[in-house]
């Protein structure tokens, strides 16, 4: 018998397979996309750290501002009733020295308002001192403070004696008597005060009679009558 030819089996080569490839490249994509992310997102909490400091600073501004804006209003709220009640207080008493001894009311209060910052100065407050009246060295009530006098057009600081009052009205009829019956050295020293028929006239009159050495002393008294409306309260002449 002829032997039979065996069949000769055909191998197929398998393909090579590519997963682990894929693995890698899934696993590379993975990778960079996760390092592009972290990168945004340290990026992205960057501005936002910068932006919520940013946005503190201007808050807190705002509200430091808006804080400090409020307390200035409080302040100048309370320090318009002070000066409110500080006229309030001595009106009575101005008029009453105005029909007495010829001192506008409204030139009484204007200076003592501007001479003690409306009763609020130390000599004012603690001494009642509400004109600045000056006393001699050996008075033994007196009291020493520093003031700031014009001489030789400037201002310079000196310490003087000033006279001690027991209220603000002795204060107050002290120096109306004073303008009325002048120095002891000249009894007319304050006449251009009392021939002053209104309060510019008087202002200016104890500009011209050296009451103070400031050389825009009256101005001042003007001002502080006008801002205040000190005038309604004078009596007719």
């Amino acid at each position: 018998m002829a032997k039979k030819k065996k069949r000769k089996l055909f191998k197929f080569k398998k393909r090579p397979t590519r997963r682990k490839k894929r693995k890698t490249n899934y696993k590379q994509a993975w990778n960079r996309f996760k390092t592009d992310f972290l990168q945004k997102i340290g990026i992205l909490s960057i501005f936002f750290v910068i932006f919520t400091l940013l946005s503190g600073i201007v808050i807190y501004r705002w509200v430091d501002t808006a804080n400090q804006r409020h307390g200035e209003l409080m302040q100048r709220e309370v320090d318009y009733e002070q000066r409110i009640g500080f006229i309030e207080s001595i009106v009575p008493i101005s008029q009453r020295l105005q029909r007495q001894y010829g001192v506008l009311a409204s030139v009484s209060m204007a200076q003592a308002a501007l001479e003690s910052d409306f009763g609020r100065s130390q000599l004012g407050a603690e001494y009642n001192n509400l004109y600045g009246v000056k006393t001699d060295a050996t008075d033994p009530d007196g009291v020493d403070f520093q003031t700031l006098e014009y001489f030789d057009d400037e201002w310079v600081e000196i310490t003087d004696r000033f006279k001690v009052y027991p209220s603000w009205e002795a204060s107050m009829e002290g120096h109306a008597i004073l303008i009325n019956e002048g120095t002891s050295w000249d009894p007319t020293f304050y006449q251009a005060v009392l021939n002053g028929d209104n309060y510019v006239e008087q202002a200016n009159g104890l500009q011209e009679s050296g009451y103070a050495t400031d050389p825009t002393y009256a101005d001042k008294i003007i001002e502080m009558i006008e801002t205040y409306e000190l005038n309604q309260y004078d009596q007719p002449i």
